[in-house]
This record gives structure tokens, C-alpha cells and sequence, in this order.
């Protein structure tokens, strides 16, 4: 049976030393984020991740969800009673907006009990995950009433919610979509049309599920300016507040996927069903980017969370599993073997996954408290700057960080050997669990394009000059200190890697296109480094201080800085074989007709 233990030690670092999050106590929101009230969430939620869900994480993969005669859906056995746990302990209220039910503490603290959730069960986390999406759309583009009728129930978790976007002829394309609204003399549509893909569609944790439905109305352009977005719930509501009639929508079957089997995926079938049109018409695009920004840093939150479960499975096995000696002579005399820690290449996938795992958290972590700031920072220019750096950085952590999370998935599977194969283990579940982080919330191509096609160029280049000016100024200081020194000026160089990159996409993108797409995803893998070198480096200014200050955890601080020269060695030469790749251009990815790709 696979372990899951909540990395709590590492998340407080994270929140109190090197984010310091009591500094923001003048801010609105942050003035309850008080050391004992973060201490005190972060050791309860990691404790009710690790005791409540992880154990229901391999059975509900071995379960998963059945789609009953009526179209109803039963989850695994114990998920919905651990959602009635969840809901009662107010676990999913924790960022929202007071005024709607939420406790109004900073998007930092919702994000740090996503990871523990979805490291325990990321197909239970779903549930409640997707309810955040279209929260965060109500939020922006709901009318008071639509915000007073649906979001208190939505927060509390006593209703679920989706997001509607894909159909079976149109995924990232969403100009293709067919689904339709039509008008009623009362001001609701009818929305007709079959969703597939749909996360949590139907389900059995709650009364009523809203979904958030993208659809056209009659008259509307035929491209993603014709998009409008509609509420759409499982169960009218009245006036009161009360559930009034079941509406025409329904699951028409569960998918069956490679992995995250205790989340029912659904296809929806909308049959006139009875709609209410958010936001303006044909503006349903700007809604649902709401949306899909907020999944896709929570799913930028999963590739790090299985990685960190894979991660901690991998470091016990290696501990207990013997197998040959070490190449310097018998570790252990007095056993038959050594155990695999002595191995070198089982040391590099280890100390790989442990550099990922804990520089991304700072990342996500880091990533959260400028949404924080892009809404409630005391400046507009503050506001501004935290809104650029965060825009600008969403597809990294979402895209970067879920390639590099499913590869060190796979990767402490590879520890396990032939067990790893093996379906009780659990890494196999892991592996498969996180490949959809690649998919979802847009496949990790289209984060790429959306880096370098949109966020560089966006604001004439503010956001990423910014970016720039930040990693060269923190190196420079870095270089100052002797135990930082060496780690700072491979940052430095993997950022100058990074800024030749984009002087060639400069040079090179307006006369061909496609030498943009081919460089992408290299590029986007360029700036995932650079950044997880600046989380390191301010790891390690922080361990520094920490250990000159005499502190009691030496061996904790002491690791962040092997750890940190760990990265820089190991990561950042990376990038100049990326830039390499880049400046190839895309000659040789277009050259071949369609044809000379048959096999047969």
C-alpha cells in the first residue's frame, strides 16, 4: 500500500521564512494569516489529506465510478463521506471570499492544501478543485443576484460545480463548438448540445452540481468571438434558494481512461436544458480564460503533487530495498547487499525528484501569493507588477511543471525496478494519474504557444523584462556570498540562455511562424529552469541566514543548500542545449509531406 505524509516542514519554510507571509499583514485578507493560524492549517489539512483521503487513493483507482440506469454516478466507496468531512471542516473555504461564506485567507493557503489533497487523491481533489474554477468565474463575471443565489452554496461545498468546454469535434479549438442557446421569452436559454471530458460531471457528494457551459446563440459569430457562458444547473434552484425541478442535463457515460478512475469524466447531454447566460454575449471567452487560469495553476499544483507522492515512495522503498553493494565497497558488512541509496544513478533520480518536488512548491507557493498581491498589494504599480509576473508565468508552472512532475513520476518508478510494474505498489497508479496533468486545462503545447505567442510580447515586452531585470538582480546579490556564488552564476548563464532565445524568436518569429511553434516547448522548458533557479537561490539565502542565526533544524538548512547546488549543477546546463534546439529553427519539423509519415 503506497505512503502519503503531508510535507508540511517544507510548506511552513516555504510560507514563513522565505515567503514570510506575516510581512502582508496590512494587507486585506493577510491581517488573519497570523504564524499560529498557518501553522495550524497547514499541520490539520496535511493531517486530514494523510489520514482521510490517501487511503481511499488506490482503492478508488481500483474501483472507480459506476454510471447507474438513471444516469446517476456512484463514486468509489468512501469518497463521498470523506467530502461530507471535507465540507464540515470548512476545508474548501479557506481563500474564498468572505462575503460569500469563504474565510478570506490568502490564495497562498488554498494552494498549499491543494497540493496535500491531490498528492493524497488527486481524483477525489477534482471535485472540489473544479468547484474553485467556476467559483473564480461567478466571482468576476456573476450578476449579485448570480453570486447571492449559487456561490455560498458553491464555497461551502454543499454544491459542486464543472466547467463545460469541450465537445467531441472541438477541443482547443473552441471556435468549432456546436452547443447551442436558445433564447426564452423569460430571459433563460435553452442549451442543447453534448460536452465530453467533463471532470466531475455527475456525481454523488452533493444535491446539486452548477455547470459552467460554454454554448453559441442563434445570431453569434461562427469563431470564439460567437462564445457565450452559461450557468447551467443539475437542479433548478428557486427564488428562495430551495432545489425546485431536475433540469435537462444528464450523464451520458463515464469515460474510460488511462488513470484518475475515482473521478467520473463525463459525457453531458444537454437537452434544452434550462441555462442562464453569464457575463455579456459572445464574451463567454474572457469568462472561461477566468476559469482556465485558475485550473491551470491548480493543475501546475498536481504535477508536483504526484511527483511529491511518487517521490516519497520511491525514497522508502530505496531505503529498505537491498540489492548489490556500492561501488566503493560494502556500505553495510554485516548484510548480504546494501541498500539502493548507495547506488549513484538511484542517488540522481532521487536527488532529481527531491530538487523538483521542493523548488516547485516554492514555485506554486510563490505563484500564489502574487495572485494575492495582483488584487490586494497596497500600489497599483505593486498590483501591476504581481499581475505581469504571475500572467507570464502560468503556462511555466502549469506546463513546465507537469512534464518535469510526470517525468520524476516516472522516474521513482524506475527505483522500484520491476515492483514499480507492479499494480499494489501504487507508482503505476501515480504514472497514469499524472500523464493527464500534460492534457487538461490545455494540453502543455498549447501553454507553450500561450508563453511565447502572447505573454512575451504582451504589454511590449513589460512582463518579461521585468522577469529578467528580478533573476539578474537576485544573482548578482547571490554572487556576493561564497556558499551561494557557484549556484547564482549558472542561474545567471540559464537566464542568458533564456534572453538569447527570445532576442531569436525576436528576430526570426515575424518571417516564420512555425520557428516559433517548433521552439516553444524548449523555450517554455528554458524559463521553467531559470525560475526554479530563483526559487533556489532565495532557498538558499534563506538556509543561509538560518544557519548563521544558530538555528535547531541544522540538517534541514544544510540539505536546501547541497540541494540548491544540486539543482544548479544538474538543471541549468540544460538550458543551453534548449536555446540550442530553438535556434535550429524549423526547417527540419516541416519538411517532410504528410505522406512520407506512413509507416505502411
Amino acid at each position: 500500500m503506497p505512503i502519503y505524509k503531508a510535507p508540511t516542514r517544507d510548506t511552513l519554510f516555504i510560507i514563513n521564512e522565505l515567503l514570510r507571509l506575516e510581512d502582508y499583514g496590512n494587507l486585506p485578507g493577510f491581517e488573519n494569516a497570523s504564524a499560529d493560524m498557518i501553522n495550524a492549517v497547514i499541520e490539520e489539512g496535511g493531517k486530514f489529506c494523510a489520514e482521510v483521503l490517501a487511503p481511499l487513493n488506490l482503492p478508488g483507482d481500483q474501483q472507480g465510478c459506476t454510471r447507474n440506469a438513471d444516469g446517476s454516478v456512484t463514486t468509489p466507496q468512501g469518497f463521498k463521506a470523506a467530502h461530507a468531512q471535507f465540507r464540515e471542516a470548512g476545508w474548501g473555504t479557506l481563500s474564498a471570499p468572505e462575503e460569500f461564506g469563504g474565510q478570506g485567507l490568502p490564495h497562498v493557503m488554498g494552494m498549499a492544501m491543494e497540493e496535500f489533497v491531490s498528492s493524497a487523491n488527486q481524483a477525489w481533489g477534482m471535485y472540489p478543485g473544479l468547484t474553485n474554477g467556476a467559483v473564480s468565474a461567478i466571482i468576476v463575471k456573476g450578476s449579485p443576484e448570480q453570486k447571492a443565489k449559487y456561490l455560498p452554496k458553491m464555497i461551502a461545498n454543499e454544491w459542486l460545480g464543472t466547467m463545460n468546454l469541450t465537445e467531441p469535434h472541438s477541443g482547443t479549438d473552441l471556435g468549432l463548438i456546436r452547443t447551442r442557446a436558445t433564447p426564452n421569452a423569460d430571459g433563460t436559454y435553452s442549451i442543447t448540445g453534448t460536452k465530453i471530458f467533463i471532470s466531475a460531471g455527475e456525481n454523488d457528494f452533493t444535491d446539486n452540481i452548477i455547470h459552467l457551459v460554454l454554448a453559441k446563440t442563434p445570431d453569434a459569430p461562427d469563431s470564439t468571438k460567437g462564445i457565450s457562458l452559461f450557468i447551467v444547473p443539475k437542479v433548478l434552484v428557486n427564488d428562495d434558494g430551495s432545489l425546485g425541478a431536475r433540469n435537462a442535463v444528464s450523464c451520458g457515460s463515464i469515460e474510460h481512461k488511462m488513470g484518475i478512475h475515482g473521478n467520473a469524466t463525463c459525457v453531458m447531454n444537454y437537452d434544452g436544458a434550462t441555462g442562464y447566460m453569464i457575463g455579456d454575449e459572445n464574451k463567454g471567452l474572457a469568462a472561461m480564460f477566468i476559469m482556465m487560469n485558475a485550473a491551470r495553476l491548480g493543475v501546475g499544483i498536481q504535477g508536483l503533487s504526484q511527483a511529491e507522492a511518487a517521490y516519497q515512495n520511491a525514497v522508502k522503498y530505496a531505503s529498505e530495498r537491498r540489492q548489490g553493494r556500492a561501488l566503493t565497497g560494502p556500505a553495510d558488512p554485516a548484510e548480504k547487499a546494501d541498500t539502493l541509496f548507495v547506488h549513484p544513478d538511484v542517488r540522481r533520480m532521487l536527488m532529481d525528484a527531491k530538487a523538483f518536488t521542493e523548488g516547485m512548491r516554492a514555485l506554486c507557493l510563490w505563484g500564489a501569493l502574487q495572485v494575492d498581491l495582483s488584487h490586494k498589494a497596497a500600489t497599483e504599480e505593486d498590483r501591476q507588477a504581481a499581475d505581469d509576473l504571475i500572467s507570464l508565468l502560468t503556462p511555466v508552472i502549469k506546463g513546465y511543471g507537469t512534464d518535469k512532475g510526470f517525468d520524476t513520476c516516472v522516474n521513482m518508478q524506475q527505483v522500484f525496478g520491476g515492483h514499480g510494474y507492479i499494480e499494489e505498489w501504487g507508482m503505476s497508479q501515480f504514472v497514469r494519474d499524472c500523464r493527464i496533468t500534460q492534457i487538461y486545462e490545455g494540453a502543455n503545447g498549447v501553454q507553450a504557444m500561450d508563453l511565447v505567442g502572447r505573454k512575451l510580447a504582451q504589454n511590449g515586452g513589460r512582463a518579461v523584462q521585468a522577469f529578467f531585470a528580478l533573476v539578474d538582480a537576485e544573482c548578482a546579490a547571490a554572487k556576493a556570498k561564497p556558499e551561494l556564488a557557484s549556484v547564482a552564476e549558472r542561474v545567471e548563464k540559464a537566464n542568458g540562455e533564456l534572453k538569447a532565445a527570445t532576442m531569436w524568436f525576436m528576430q526570426n518569429g515575424m518571417t516564420n511562424p512555425n520557428a516559433v511553434g517548433a521552439g516553444a516547448h524548449s523555450y517554455m522548458h528554458i524559463m521553467g529552469i531559470v525560475t526554479l533557479g530563483l526559487m533556489w537561490i532565495r532557498i538558499g539565502e534563506v538556509a543561509l541566514a538560518a544557519l548563521a542565526a544558530g538555528t535547531g533544524d541544522k540538517a534541514f538548512y544544510e540539505a536546501k543548500l547541497v540541494t540548491a547546488r544540486y539543482f544548479a549543477e544538474r538543471f541549468t546546463p540544460d538550458a543551453g542545449a534548449l536555446r540550442r534546439k530553438i535556434e535550429s529553427g524549423a526547417d527540419s519539423v516541416m519538411a517532410l509531406p504528410v505522406e512520407a509519415f506512413a509507416t505502411a
